[in-house]
């Protein structure tokens, strides 16, 4: 009996543990008394993911195209996610995801999830100062980005200031439709891809 009393005390502390660690976002950071990350709005967050996505790409060569796709924000939170406009091939796809997992690495990210699945590879991780970051392939082999940040205090958030560095669409973003002689090759390169 005093077994399963133990269990239950235990089961019950580490849920507890669980419920106060999700209140606090459990991604850290410094807190100010509202529990949000501390001098930080949404609109700062925003324009903070936007650096890093602008790093990932930028240490991405050959350069790749990509567009905004949209902004999302939750109670205390925003995403950004932006869509790859490059054909990535399927040969391809592995060399790809490793130069996005060194910048990351070589930036103080944290990877978290490494899926080597083949139709729909996927990438995550969390920064130092606890914004995560994902890239993904999807349908017809699209490249995906987006970066949510931590729980901040609350504020409209604008769109991007930086413009695409590739064509603009009218309304629904097209699959990748731009070509490119090293990412759209369908011949695999040797050397390292992303963990597995």
């Amino acid at each position: 009996m005093r077994r399963i009393t133990r269990t239950i005390h235990l089961a019950c502390a580490m849920a507890m543990a669980g419920v106060l660690l999700a209140g606090c976002g459990l991604l850290g950071g410094a807190k100010n008394g509202k529990g949000a990350w501390a001098g930080m709005d949404m609109q700062g967050a925003a324009e903070h993911a936007d650096g890093m996505f602008y790093a990932t790409v930028g240490a991405i060569n050959p350069e790749i195209e990509w567009v905004h796709r949209a902004t999302t924000t939750g109670s205390c939170d925003v995403t950004r996610y932006w869509t790859v406009m490059t054909v990535v091939s399927e040969q391809r796809r592995g060399n790809f995801l490793g130069v996005v997992e060194r910048h990351w690495k070589a930036s103080g990210y944290r990877i978290r999830t490494v899926n080597p699945s083949k139709d729909m590879p996927t990438i995550i991780a969390t920064s130092r100062d606890g914004f995560g970051v994902r890239v993904s392939f999807g349908y017809k082999g699209q490249a995906f980005f987006e970066v949510t940040s931590p729980c901040v205090d609350e504020s409209k958030v604008a769109a991007p200031t930086k413009v695409a560095n590739g064509r603009m669409y009218e309304g629904k973003i097209p699959t990748p439709n731009v070509r490119s002689d090293f990412w759209s090759a369908e011949t695999s390169v040797p050397g390292p891809t992303a963990s597995s």
